[in-house]
């Protein structure tokens, strides 16, 4: 019997998820995985925590939502602790498998989990094979090789816009076939070390895990509300639910795939019609593309404070203390202020307000943009660890910005983006006149 492992990491879904379905269509029976690794538990360099307790529910949540999904379908979903090479590898010896399937990883960290797994199955003649299921555009399909990508987006966009294509996404399977798989035994927060999140009623939407979820949102968002027609007219929006799509969160464990959107997306313009709102969602998938494939290209050159800039010589020295009042919104810039307390308490900021904090940190407080980023990595419901480093480099004048040190006038966006100061007021509980 030809027995096999899927390995879930952040690709928490059924639909166009070829891993899976290369899984099932050359193995007799399969055992789907998802390991809790202790280092993403862990506290970093920066002395933050990897995974905070807002994305941390969140994969609870999409992990219970997987689990329902595969015990329709003949199967289940086993949950590992420990380190993965440790995990699988007991496992794979366990069940007899021959083959790991898994999604094909590109940054540092991951890469070298992902080869030190591989090491440890070679032990026992189980062989990994991995799928890249994570953007827009295969990797396979651009118009250069990753090592010839070019360092600007638009040049990059224009190029592949023109001579790519996108995929057709892969069915979601009708059936499993996988030995007997006991009922789901999930950790608790307390158990990875975190606390529950504390619900506070002025957070702009509800993030819920989980490819159901993910669904009911794209359902929502182009069906019901139609918010997409007007989106790139919303879309630097800090207040509500619908300034933006909120697909970020469900996109970066995978539960949504961007295909997935891109084709609802093209069924939508055929009934609405297309505009310059809709062409920007896929706009911003570009993007998301484009910092995977960047991260691929300079692997653990996006995690130093130099970049991909090479001549990069003006280094910035830490100062935890002047760190920790960005941390809490204690600045004294309230729009500053007002987007650290909203993430602080919620796990979320809008696009806009990501830019502005990190332009403070970096050109106004002078701070080492690592430091930046690790906050995001900890307390972001949505991180993605290469549109993350991607866009904080980027902001930093190491990364792919073409113009460099990009600098933010914090008086100027507040006044074009909360005059009214609505946003202010509601998370530094002032009150609205």
């Amino acid at each position: 019997m030809r027995r096999s492992i899927i390995w879930f990491k952040t690709d928490l879904r059924l639909h166009d998820n070829e891993t899976l379905i290369e899984a099932i269509n050359h193995s007799d029976e399969i055992l789907p995985v998802y390991c809790f690794d202790n280092s993403h538990f862990n506290i970093t360099e920066f002395g933050l925590k990897k995974t905070g307790n807002f994305r941390a529910q969140f994969i609870l949540e999409s992990l219970l939502d997987l689990d329902s999904k595969l015990r329709k379908i003949g199967s289940g979903l086993l949950i590992l602790n420990g380190h993965p090479k440790d995990e699988l590898l007991r496992i794979a010896s366990q069940y007899g498998a021959s083959k790991v399937y898994a999604k094909k990883e590109v940054a540092f960290e991951e890469k070298r989990t992902e080869a030190e797994v591989e090491k440890e199955l070679w032990k026992i003649n189980c062989t990994l094979e991995t799928f890249s299921t994570s953007t827009l555009y295969h990797a396979v399909d651009l118009p250069f090789s990753i090592k010839d990508i070019p360092d600007v987006f638009t040049i990059f966009r224009r190029k592949v816009e023109k001579e790519s294509a996108i995929r057709t996404i892969f069915d979601t399977p009708a059936q499993i076939k996988s030995p007997k798989i006991n009922h789901l035994v999930l950790p608790t927060l307390e158990e990875l070390g975190l606390t529950k999140p504390i619900n506070d009623k002025r957070k702009a939407f509800n993030f819920k895990g989980g490819e159901t979820e993910g669904y009911a949102r794209l359902h929502y968002y182009f069906s019901q509300s139609k918010a997409v027609s007007n989106y790139k007219e919303t879309r630097n929006g800090l207040v509500g639910a619908d300034y933006s799509t909120k697909f970020s969160a469900w996109l970066a464990q995978g539960c949504l795939s961007p295909r997935e959107i891109y084709y609802e997306l093209k069924k939508y313009e055929s009934v609405y019609g297309e505009n310059d709102s809709t062409y920007w969602l896929v706009f911003e998938l570009f993007w998301r593309d484009y910092f995977r494939f960047m991260m691929k290209k300079y692997r653990q050159k996006l995690f130093l404070q130099s970049g991909i800039k090479t001549w990069e010589t003006n280094l910035k020295v830490h100062n935890q203390e002047v760190f920790e009042k960005w941390i809490n919104g204690k600045t004294g810039i309230d729009f500053v202020d007002a987007n650290m307390q909203e993430l602080k308490l919620t796990g979320f900021i809008s696009n806009r307000g990501r830019q502005i904090v990190a332009s403070y940190l970096v050109n106004d407080l002078k701070l080492d943009w690592r430091y930046g980023a690790a906050y995001f990595e900890q307390q972001l419901i949505d991180y993605d660890v290469c549109s993350n480093w991607g866009n904080w480099a980027y902001l930093a004048g190491v990364g792919n910005d073409p113009r460099g040190n990009r600098y933010f006038n914090i008086e100027k966006q507040a006044l074009e983006y909360d005059a009214k100061k609505l946003y202010r007021n509601l998370w530094l509980n002032k009150r609205i006149n």
